[in-house]
């Protein structure tokens, strides 16, 4: 018999609004409720919420955990804050990606990580695998999480707290109350929005109340629209146990002046550099899609797209390709048995809009 779906605390929400369910990462997730254009709108002009209780989330604790998260993490959190979030990455030692995660920070022994739910598993087992440092690691991903970003988030989010949510500065958090409940609720997002993730236990009035206060349900069609016109890396798309963080052009979250599992590698890759993610525009009409070829002008593949759309009447893409590639140069996309002209383009598709 075939594995049943997990279905999150909010499945019914989404059964009763109509959502198109799907099967991501083993969870029965909407992936549209209204449609992915609108919904995409509706997070630019308004407020979105979406359900990422999918998430994993893992405690770090122990008197040794910032020399932990320093061996297993790019990024450099030695003059982190308290409350505050970091980006960053996990890498193998040849360099590649395990996964790209959140770190907050409660205090010197105690912090947060989370990370991406289809790597749930493999990440807990490589935090383990990597624990020479005596540290506790305790998976506590039966929390809820509900993301809700936008122009708006924040002047939806203040009529249900008491909290002055103005005090929570970008990638920053705290553990306030939300309509009554025990919540941690960050500045973080995946939209290039100024917004916040709020996890609890108990999230379903809470859910209810943001669609009461004019919040739109967006779903995961239109979570990737919007991370990628964020140019905003995705897990087996910019990223993977195949592409390293130096040629996806996350190298600004990788420090190599301190030690961490793969810097020797990222080293060697950083000085002889080949690929780099750049921005792809169709000059000709079609959709560049992830995993589609790019050709140079003799009809050899020179790379891959790693995500496409089209939006805004345009078709965009971010792709892997060689270095010597700059912006204005004409490549071709192979879609299906055609040959479709291309021109390289800036990645910042759009300005992001968090609150500095």
């Amino acid at each position: 018999m075939a594995n049943e779906m997990i279905k999150t605390t909010l499945f019914e929400k989404h059964v009763g609004l109509n959502a198109k369910m799907v099967d991501f990462g083993g969870f029965n997730l909407p992936i549209q409720y209204a449609g992915i254009t609108e919904e995409h709108h509706q997070v630019r002009t308004n407020a979105g919420i979406f359900d990422v209780s999918h998430m994993g989330e893992v405690i770090i604790e122990g008197e040794r955990a910032i020399d932990y998260i320093q061996h297993i993490f790019t990024n450099d959190i030695s003059a982190m804050k308290e409350f505050q979030v970091m980006y960053g990455l996990m890498c193998y030692k040849n360099g590649t990606v395990v996964d790209d995660l959140l770190v907050y920070k409660y205090n010197d022994n105690k912090f947060l990580l989370v990370v991406n739910a289809s790597n749930k598993e493999k990440d807990f087992e490589w935090l383990k695998q990597n624990n020479k440092f005596n540290v506790a690691i305790k998976d506590i991903s039966k929390i809820s999480e509900i993301a809700i970003q936008g122009p708006n988030a924040e002047n939806i989010l203040q009529q249900m707290t008491d909290y002055d949510l103005t005090k929570i500065e970008f990638f920053n958090f705290q553990e306030i109350k939300v309509l009554g409940e025990d919540c941690i609720v960050s500045r973080t997002g995946y939209t290039g929005e100024d917004g916040f993730e709020v996890y609890s236990q108990n999230v379903l009035n809470i859910w209810d109340k943001f669609i009461e206060l004019g919040a739109s349900p967006i779903g995961l069609g239109a979570r990737d629209t919007l991370r990628f016109e964020a140019a905003l890396p995705l897990y087996g798309n910019e990223i993977s146990d195949q592409i390293n963080p130096i040629e996806a052009n996350l190298g600004i979250f990788v420090k190599l002046d301190k030690d961490f599992i793969g810097r020797d590698s990222l080293v060697k890759i950083k000085e002889n550099r080949k690929l780099k993610s750049v921005g792809i525009e169709l000059i000709d009409k079609g959709i560049p899609r992830h995993g589609y070829k790019v050709l140079n002008e003799n009809d050899q593949v020179i790379g891959e797209i790693t995500t496409g759309y089209k939006l805004k009447e345009a078709a965009i893409a971010l792709a892997l390709i060689p270095v010597k590639y700059k912006i204005g140069d004409t490549l071709y996309v192979q879609i299906r048995n055609k040959k479709i002209k291309a021109s390289v383009v800036s990645r910042k598709f759009m300005n992001k809009n968090y609150k500095k």
